[in-house]
């Protein structure tokens, strides 16, 4: 059977890399604000019902507005209050703001199922690894017997 590589699948040992910290590089407002728009758009719910879900989880009034205000690209003076981040994934059932920040700093944000197959995977390469200098040692203690 021919193999075929898998483009779609990311690579568990691929070793992240930060993004360069250059003067002036490091200004994310409008790629902020474009990944709280497309949260909003994949949401459940519509925005009202977003920004009243997100008060009564943060305890801060947020309107439908100032949600508007966040999603826009054109608004750099309005950009999403980082306290405000876990509420928002929360209420629309995402990860796009977390996984992106995971990235920028030279993460990888693992979940659920993904985390348990991460964690696995570092477990089975400890045991291959340990049973490698097993051998090793092994092989030198019977070197050592027939010296």
């Amino acid at each position: 059977m021919k193999r075929v590589k898998d483009t779609f699948t990311l690579d568990l040992f691929d070793v992240p890399e930060p993004a360069p910290e250059l003067p002036g590089t490091m200004d994310y407002r409008p790629q902020v604000a474009h990944m709280v728009s497309e949260i909003l758009r994949g949401a459940a719910i519509d925005r009202y019902e977003v920004a009243a879900r997100v008060s009564r989880l943060t305890g801060k009034d947020l309107s439908k507005n100032m949600l508007d205000a966040y999603a826009s690209d054109a608004r750099e003076d309005h950009n999403l209050p980082f306290y405000l981040a876990p509420a928002l994934e929360a209420v629309c059932e995402s990860h796009v703001l977390t996984a992106w920040l995971a990235d920028i700093r030279g993460g990888r944000l693992l979940i659920g199922r993904e985390a348990l197959t991460a964690e696995l995977g570092r477990l089975e390469r400890q045991r291959d690894e340990a049973a490698r200098r097993i051998r090793q040692l092994k092989s030198l203690m019977g070197e050592i017997d027939h010296d």
